[in-house]
């Protein structure tokens, strides 16, 4: 059976956001989030969602539960740790669209549920702001990792046929506790990007000093 999507805007989230921290305890415990949590999930991110009257909860149903969530909100209104590469490099905050978690249970997989996610966020930048940058962040693991498992498949092109490259050096820091850990660590996390519109006179690309991705 096909999903149902539907979407939720601002304080309309806030009832769907235990649920959220529910399916992203269970997803990002695989590869290559590796997220020992407790159910609890990010609080301050939480937080941001749910005071931020421009970002949204999409969920995926398969007619009795959510099998998927995804999430955006105007970098503006993220939490510090994210917006603080854009601010450092003196990148306005008002230019981007941060996408957070994308979260789909295994069943549903391969059945074009991620990629709906990304159009209908982008969708949603288009209808509710002057944002001409989508970013999102992904955790790097090396080849080499020890827990990296022998069918574990990059999700680099799918990106990319979305039309998302890597901004080259642009990072934030998060933090959880990794599984097999005993506290938690600070990971560092790639941004993609993607202009949605071209590039405003004079602010050079996705940032004002970095003219290509």
């Amino acid at each position: 059976m096909a999903p149902r999507f539907s979407t939720y805007i601002g304080k309309d989230m806030a009832p769907l956001l235990p649920e959220l921290a529910r399916l992203c305890t269970v997803v990002f415990r695989e590869w290559p989030h590796l997220y020992d949590g407790d159910g609890a999930y990010d609080d301050d991110h939480l937080r941001a969602l749910a005071a931020s009257p421009r970002g949204a909860l999409i969920v995926a149903h398969d007619g009795v539960r959510p099998v998927g969530m995804s999430t955006c909100l105007p970098l503006a209104d993220a939490t510090a740790n994210v917006q603080a590469p854009f601010l450092t490099r003196g990148w306005p905050l008002s230019r981007y669209f941060y996408f957070a978690e994308s979260v789909l249970l295994p069943n549903w997989r391969g059945q074009g549920i991620g990629a709906a996610f990304f159009t209908m966020r982008e969708a949603h930048v288009r209808a509710v702001s002057n944002c001409d940058v989508t970013c999102f962040c992904t955790i790097q693991r090396p080849l080499a990792h020890p827990a990296r498992p022998a069918d574990a498949r990059p999700l680099d092109g799918f990106w990319r046929k979305l039309g998302y490259a890597p901004v080259p050096d642009l990072r934030c820091t998060m933090t959880w506790r990794e599984i097999g850990g005993t506290a938690d660590s600070d990971l560092s996390l790639l941004f993609w990007a993607k202009m949605l519109t071209p590039s405003p006179a004079g602010t050079g690309g996705i940032g004002r000093a970095n003219p290509t991705v």
